[in-house]
């Protein structure tokens, strides 16, 4: 066979070999998108800050609260009418615990148990949180003491801290005692809160009381946790997301981390909530940790089951913001949450036809 003929030969080949391929189909897109749909709300739309936050707890133990004092500002100068906070709430808390052997240690990790609140008030979970709603619908303009006491007691026995601490916040110091369903151990309690190192308290509690509102609402979710299927498994599922976390994203969310934290004084803290609040900030938390994980190749893919975990966790956490907001239609919502969720918070609620969400950063300057 000369060059010539050997060369049309092979470009026959070729184009018989593309004939004979499957065509490349391009993804389907919905065409279908709701965030796209918000031209015919009935009135003022929801809105939503969505507040990322670092976890108080980590910060030094000396850590003074009143370097929150400008935030707090900025934060009552928007005025929010709801509050939400990434905490566990009293009845998946119950749930946690009824289905432990599902959710080994969940309940363990994340929830307290209200065995005082229930032996001082006699309400299990599911009466307190029927008694809480139950209250709320007739609060009066000016409650009385006794009427925040009982509040205060009522929330602590449904599991929920910071609405208990939100009543207690708004009553004088001399009031801040025991009675009408407040034991001592739960005055004691209450006390601790106050002074605890968690954004649900010094934040949304402390600026609930400040607003005048009557209680926040716990929107966390941990029903999508899973156990591992062996002491291997977990092994093995932990060294996937080392692997996976071990990149140079990681490695600058760090270094600014590490600044940021050099100074907490006023001006400190509002640097740092800036900082976690902007868009560069929501792409290299992306980039240093889910999306690191989804590129996971490992034999069971151990590291895509975080990333999996973590938006249906999002998910359920939106949806409860939503249903929250569902009732008060034009509401304006404050959502605090650590500041890994912020950019799913905020992608997934402008999904919503009848929400909008705030650029934290202009409330925040």
């Amino acid at each position: 066979m000369t060059l010539s003929s050997a060369l049309v030969f092979a470009l026959a080949a070729a184009s018989n070999a593309a004939a004979s391929a499957p065509a490349v189909t391009p993804p389907y897109v919905p065409s279908f998108d709701p965030s796209a749909l918000k031209d015919n709300v009935g009135g003022p739309p929801g809105e939503v800050l969505v507040l990322g936050t670092p976890h108080l707890s980590s910060f030094p133990k000396d850590f003074q609260a009143k370097s929150l004092d400008p935030l707090l500002d900025r934060l009552a100068a928007w005025r929010p009418q709801m509050i939400a906070i990434e905490a566990v709430s009293g009845p998946q808390c119950e749930m946690l615990l009824r289905y432990a052997a599902v959710y080994p240690d969940v309940h363990k990790s994340y929830c307290w148990d209200p065995e005082p609140a229930r032996a001082a008030t006699g309400l299990d979970v599911p009466a307190a949180t029927a008694e809480a709603e139950k209250l709320l619908a007739s609060w009066p303009e000016k409650p009385t003491a006794a009427e925040r006491r009982r509040l205060a007691a009522v929330f602590l026995a449904g599991g929920e801290q910071a609405s208990a601490l939100v009543q207690w916040l708004q009553l004088p110091v001399a009031e801040r005692r025991a009675g009408d369903g407040l034991s001592d151990p739960l005055v004691e309690r209450l006390n601790r809160l106050a002074g605890w190192r968690n954004e649900n308290y010094l934040i949304a509690a402390a600026l609930a009381a400040r607003l005048g509102l009557q209680r926040v609402h716990a929107v966390d979710d941990h029903s999508a946790d899973f156990p591992s299927e062996s002491q291997e498994d977990q092994a093995a599922y932990g060294a996937a997301l080392q692997r996976a976390w071990d990149n140079p994203a990681t490695q600058k969310r760090k270094a600014i981390d590490d600044e940021l934290m050099k100074r907490l004084d006023g001006e400190g803290v509002l640097a740092i909530y800036r900082e976690y609040n902007g868009a560069e900030s929501m792409r290299l938390t992306f980039e240093s940790d889910f999306g690191a994980a989804v590129a996971d190749v490992s034999p069971k893919n151990y590291a895509r089951r975080y990333s999996g975990w973590w938006e249906t966790r999002n998910l359920r956490m939106v949806a409860n913001i939503r249903r929250v907001m569902a009732r008060r239609p034009g509401t304006r919502m404050l959502a605090i949450v650590g500041a890994s969720h912020k950019g799913y918070y905020e992608a997934y609620l402008h999904m919503m036809h009848d929400i909008r969400p705030v650029d934290a950063q202009a409330v925040l300057k």
